[in-house]
């Protein structure tokens, strides 16, 4: 309480002095500072004052005006109107009666000047943060006309500035991390503050700062602003986050100046400075001998302090798994170590393992002395359980010849219970896999027998499963995969590889070569292919052809002479013997078919026909081709023509009953019932379209062999007329009378 009061009288007295300073009135000559703007060329000297520090006499005969900056404290808040300063002039002598003009920023508003001292107060109170420095004209004219007695002239009122703002934090409350650990001085952060107050007047906006809450952790420059570590071996484990109270002071750090705090929230960063932790040294599973391999046989967990990537580790099985019967895989998400087989167990060999597991820290700290690893027991019992027998091998490869008799042994497999009351095994086929049931075994010993005949040439190989049951429990099941390779033998004999026709040019020359001939074996001996070629016995001494051995199991068919004609012989059949090298040898009869052909002077075949000989020469068999096309055409054509000029004057049948006219045929004679076959057919009238769209009258002449379209009804009376009614093109009428003659009917009437 005595502090503060020492500061509230400090105050006092400094506010006293500003004002004491301003407002004394100046009676004498005042220093210039300011230029005044005047152009007066002649007059006295002129007087304004306006007192400020380190003021000088100065006398200058040749200006009205004499200026200097005035100011004015800010915040000022007394009861009367503070004086700013004074104006005079030389003209203001001797009772003239003039009177001072005040123009500009803040004149009758802010500032206001006596007419007749010159004195100017400032009427309202004045923040320097708002308006620093205000521009005014002053001007003396005539109190009675206001005629201007001299030209007007500027000046400048400063507000002067006072301690009237504390410092602020503007980005603040601020956050901050360091890692945990770190040397003390170690930078944090650094704050910043800001005072309204004019920078370059006194220590109002002078900063220093302090720190008021987070010692001893942490200190901070005084005038950087910077905070750094001050206590050594922080440990984040312990504590994560502090909260830093930071005061910045104007006016130096002094008494009486302003303040302005912020917080800093530092947290501290975690480094990798803790090693994992088993949460027990010693860890017992239980695990089946039939476990499955990769299947989990129990977890172990290190927990480690640290967080993020400094707390994951890695686990590894550093002792105890000579025979590589375990692995421990990390699960990453979980942080565990998860031991799984890595090869069957078996009780009756071994019962127990002792395993020492490692958990090692993923990354390492050089500072820190890492990398971190902890270590525990692991002690693994295995559990009797009743196992299915197992097979010497896990796959069997037989053979046997494809001629074997049926019952032929091929091979056989074995099993055995591994458990220790060892149960009887007895085996079996899956027929599943033997659908054909080529195969059988012997369910007390193993052995595989033939059961049906094999050909190697349907099927090389044959893939069975053979499993092995306990007597004692069915439920135990193995499977073997038993694969029977069927081993070749010759007993098939080699044919040519293709149904191979030759073409002989008439005009080859000896010793040609007519075609190529290769030779296959569905036989696959061990020793490869080798076929021998000749001609039947009756064909030693053939007069037209022969062949060669090209030496890679084919040969070429060569012509003896040059003079094969078609019209002589078309074609020819020779026989090849074919023999491979196996024991004992096969051999077959395969025959070439030579077509004697006409050939182009480059030897290109062009007809092996022998009617293409006789045609005319120079003919090809696309210009045969298009004659024969033509001469089938104009036989269409005649024949086209010939059945137009049969139906020529035969009339045209109009169809169409909207354009045709109602006509009447009369028909005089009487009916002849119906005995009488010369009349007319009455299937004809009544369907005179006939099958094909017309047909003929059989008594009328060709000439009058036309009928139009029956459309009405037949009336019929006996012995009356007949009377039908027909459509025809014209409007003309016919009157048609029958008589009866031997022959025909006549028209008798026409109208």
């Amino acid at each position: 309480m005595p502090k503060r009061s020492e500061e509230m009288l400090m105050d006092l007295w400094m506010s006293l002095l500003l004002v004491w300073i301003t407002c004394i009135p100046c009676v004498s000559m005042t220093p210039i500072i300011g230029q005044s703007k005047s152009t007066q060329t002649g007059g006295s000297a002129v007087v304004a004052s306006g007192l400020g520090e380190g003021q000088r006499l100065l006398s200058r005969a040749k200006r009205g005006w004499v200026w200097n900056q005035m100011f004015v404290l800010e915040e000022f808040s007394g009861p009367d109107p503070i004086l700013v300063g004074r104006l005079h002039t030389d003209l203001d002598v001797g009772g003239k009666n003039i009177k001072y003009v005040l123009a500009g920023e803040g004149a009758g508003t802010i500032f206001a000047i006596n007419e007749l001292t010159g004195d100017i107060h400032a009427m309202k109170r004045l923040d320097r943060e708002e308006k620093a420095e205000y521009t005014l004209t002053a001007q003396v004219v005539n109190a009675d006309t206001d005629e201007p007695l001299e030209p007007p002239s500027e000046f400048i009122i400063k507000v002067q500035d006072i301690n009237d703002n504390p410092p602020q934090f503007i980005e603040g409350p601020y956050r901050a991390s360091v890692p945990e650990m770190s040397a003390v001085g170690t930078p944090v952060t650094r704050v910043t503050a800001t005072d309204a107050d004019d920078p370059v007047y006194g220590n109002s906006a002078k900063l220093v700062y302090s720190i008021l809450e987070g010692q001893p952790y942490f200190s901070i420059d005084p005038n950087s602003a910077t905070i750094k570590v001050a206590l050594h071996g922080m440990d984040r484990e312990m504590r994560e986050e502090y909260l830093v109270v930071i005061q910045a002071k104007d006016m130096g750090g002094h008494m009486g100046g302003l303040s302005g705090t912020t917080t800093v929230t530092v947290t501290l960063t975690d480094v990798n400075d803790n090693p994992p932790k088993f949460s027990k040294s010693l860890y017992e599973f239980v695990i089946p001998e039939d476990l499955p391999i990769g299947k989990m046989g129990g977890k172990v967990k290190a927990n480690d302090r640290d967080i993020g990537e400094n707390s994951k580790s890695t686990y590894s099985i550093v002792e105890g798994d000579e025979q590589g019967m375990f692995e421990i895989f990390t699960d990453t998400q979980a942080q565990e170590g998860i031991l799984r087989l890595k090869r069957p167990l078996d009780y009756e060999s071994k019962r127990a393992f002792t395993l020492k597991v490692e958990a090692t820290n993923v990354r390492s700290e050089p500072s820190s002395g890492g990398p971190f690893k902890d270590s525990a027991t692991v002690k693994v019992v295995v559990d009797d359980s009743d196992e299915p027998p197992i097979f010497s091998k896990p796959m069997y490869l037989l053979e046997v010849n494809e001629n074997a008799p049926i019952n032929t042994v091929i091979g056989s497999v074995t099993a055995r219970d591994p458990d220790s009351s060892s149960s009887i095994v007895r085996y079996f086929i899956d027929r599943h896999t033997d659908l054909e049931r080529q195969f059988n075994i012997n369910v007390d010993d193993g052995k595989i027998t033939l059961a049906k005949p094999l050909d190697r040439e349907t099927d090389m190989w044959h893939n069975i499963t053979v499993t092995a049951t306990e007597v004692r429990n069915h439920s135990q099941i193995s499977r073997a995969i038993v694969a029977i390779r069927v081993m070749d033998i010759n007993d098939n004999a080699p044919e040519f590889a293709t149904e191979y026709e030759a073409f002989l040019c008439e005009n080859g020359k000896p010793g040609q070569v007519i075609q190529t001939v290769s030779a296959v074996d569905k036989d696959d001996p061990i020793q490869g292919h080798y076929f021998d070629y000749r001609l039947v016995p009756e064909m030693l001494n053939n007069p037209n052809f022969t062949i060669k051995n090209n030496q890679d199991n084919s040969i070429s068919v060569l012509a003896k002479h040059d003079t094969f004609r078609r019209q002589k012989q078309e074609m020819y059949f020779l026989p090849i013997i074919v023999t491979d090298n196996g024991n004992p040898p096969m051999s077959s009869t395969n025959t070439l078919t030579i077509r004697v052909c006409g050939c182009s002077k480059d030897g290109i075949v062009q007809s092996c026909n022998v009617e293409a000989y006789v045609l005319p020469i120079g003919l090809s068999m696309g210009a045969l081709i298009a004659i024969l096309a033509c001469i089938i055409l104009l036989l269409v054509i005649v024949v086209l023509f010939v059945t137009l000029r049969r139906h020529k004057n035969e009339p045209l049948i109009i169809k169409d009953d909207e354009d045709v006219r109602e006509n009447i045929i009369r028909y005089d004679d009487e009916g002849g019932g119906e005995e009488d076959t010369e009349a007319f057919d009455i299937a004809t009238l009544q369907n005179p379209d006939g099958i094909n769209g017309y047909l003929p009258r059989k008594d009328i002449k060709p000439d009058l062999q036309f009928m139009p379209r029956l459309i009405g009804d037949l009336k019929r009376n006996k012995n009356e007329k007949a009377i039908y009614g027909l459509h025809y093109n014209d409007e003309c009428m016919y009157d048609l009378k029958k008589k009866k003659s031997e022959k025909d009917k006549q028209v008798l009437a026409l109208r």
